[in-house]
């Protein structure tokens, strides 16, 4: 009778110490785990987030990329009349520069584009809207406008 209480014991003993050990491979997978979660986040730091896209019924996957204090590329697809892209850049008050850029297509289909403008505020407190549009053959008014803040 004296060897089952001895045994129960040790059978004891042999369980805590086996939980132990699985408790400390748990917590160290925790910590590297941790550890690889920290060092994905320092990568991705480095890259530089994506552009942000602006679209409507003629102009799509349209981005802008500022390349200088005044300076910004444009580049997108369009679906407009004889491939011709209209824009205007304004302040809100007065429209400060204006032209037009030829896709690569004509709409039906989509065509793309890719133009620099370089334009500079001239209120210090406005904002700079480049606004995308396509010229009506029909009456020479603005149709599809899409707006783009600038900065």
């Amino acid at each position: 009778m004296r060897l089952t209480p001895m045994l129960f014991l040790l059978i004891l003993l042999v369980g805590c110490s086996t939980s132990g050990e699985e408790k400390t491979a748990t917590d160290s997978e925790t910590t590297e785990t941790t550890f690889d979660a920290e060092e994905t986040t320092e990568e991705k730091a480095d890259i530089p987030p994506p552009p942000e896209y602006y679209a409507n019924d003629r102009f799509r996957d349209v981005w802008v990329e500022r390349l200088g204090e005044h300076t910004f590329r444009i580049q997108g697809q369009a679906r407009v009349f004889e491939a011709t892209v209209s824009w205007v850049v304004e302040d809100g008050h007065v429209e400060l520069k204006e032209g037009f850029v030829t896709a690569d297509a004509g709409g039906p289909e989509w065509g793309a584009f890719d133009f620099t403008i370089e334009v500079e505020k001239i209120r210090t407190h406005s904002s700079l809207t480049l606004v995308l549009f396509e010229l009506s053959a029909k009456d020479g008014s603005h149709q599809g406008e899409l707006p783009i803040p600038l900065y």
